[in-house]
């Protein structure tokens, strides 16, 4: 960090960020450049944990430091990786976006008023009823 003429840190390293929310993480992928400046990647992954001894909540993180003439192997072979995955996968894999919105309708569903359901469970079972009629029952044989 350096210190401009007002006294106030300028970070010239910081030349692009971007940040991913991904459940209990979250990703930065942030491009930095040297002294020289040279351009590199750092890959942050930050997870929010609770310390037991103090009480207080920290990040963990996990840093990945990218240079440019890694950047097309790297490339391939995440994307190989991903590929493989995919094929050996037995589930369909779905995005995370997909998997909040089905979470977001199971829970309207499951908030629905319950008369609201019982009506819609009521039309979904098949009629148990039987016709009787009270006739047929016969006369009271105490009367005899």
């Amino acid at each position: 960090m350096e210190e401009n003429d007002k006294g106030r840190s300028n970070r010239r390293d910081d030349i692009y960020s971007k940040s991913l929310r991904a459940g209990n993480r979250t990703y930065f992928f942030d491009v930095k450049s040297t002294k020289s400046n040279e351009l590199y990647l750092t890959i942050t992954e930050s997870k929010r944990r609770f310390n037991n001894d103090n009480g207080k909540f920290f990040y963990e993180k996990h840093k990945l430091f990218l240079y440019p003439e890694d950047f097309e192997s790297f490339s391939e072979h995440l994307q190989g990786t991903l590929d493989q995955i995919h094929k050996m996968s037995e589930k369909e894999i779905v995005s995370r976006d997909e998997l909040e919105a089905a979470r977001e309708e199971e829970q309207a569903e499951e908030s629905k008023p319950e008369t609201e359901n019982k009506t819609e469970d009521a039309d979904k079972s098949p009629s148990s009823f039987s016709d009787i009629s009270f006739e047929d029952l016969g006369e009271d044989s105490s009367k005899e």
